[in-house]
């Protein structure tokens, strides 16, 4: 699979595997659009909203067909890929908190002992895969990144964006948010 190198290409993704599952009763696609609706709710910035809607672009991108809830997860770095694909597109603004979405839901577990009763099934198994809570140092550097509070803010509408009956707007209602902030960081 090539890497989305343009708006219309990661929304041709979106429309290409979105209809895919991962463990979750709702799709890639579904997913996106629901984390991406729960963040404009909370009146996040425009590009915490597209992080929230693209956190999970690098499922897409790595081909991980025919894994299910039933499999031992195993960890793609998705974050790591999508966090690529998205600074060459919009910036470290949209970039970081995707980067970090996978160390806030490790972050959450060492800091709340009841988070991990919240998760579903396929993300405990992937929180698993994904190295578990994380330790004292590592908590403290992600405490210090200055990209740790959009990361948990996204972390929090990523847990919640499981669905199956959301009603949501569609993709191509965020093509106009996604080209403007394009636009915006390839002027930066």
């Amino acid at each position: 699979m090539s890497t989305p190198g343009s708006i219309a290409e990661v929304l041709e993704l979106y429309e290409r595997r979105g209809a895919e599952h991962y463990g979750e009763d709702v799709s890639q696609l579904a997913h996106a659009l629901q984390c991406a609706a729960l963040a404009s709710a909370s009146r996040a910035a425009d590009e915490l909203v597209a992080a929230a809607l693209l956190h999970d672009i690098g499922h897409l991108v790595v081909d991980h067909r025919g894994s299910t809830i039933d499999e031992p997860a195993r960890d793609d770095h998705h974050e790591a890929v999508g966090a690529r694909i998205l600074a060459g597109l919009f910036g470290a603004a949209v970039a970081a908190p995707v980067a970090l979405h996978v160390t806030a839901k490790r972050w959450r577990s060492a800091v709340d002992p009841d988070y991990r009763s919240t998760l579903s099934a396929a993300s405990n198994l992937s929180l698993a895969a994904q190295g578990g809570p994380l330790n004292d140092d590592e908590r403290a550097r992600f405490e210090a990144h200055p990209a740790s509070a959009n990361a948990v803010a996204l972390r929090a509408w990523d847990d919640a964006a499981k669905d199956p009956a959301a009603a949501t707007p569609s993709l191509r209602d965020y093509e106009v948010l996604l080209t403007a902030l394009a636009r915006t960081a390839a002027h930066t």
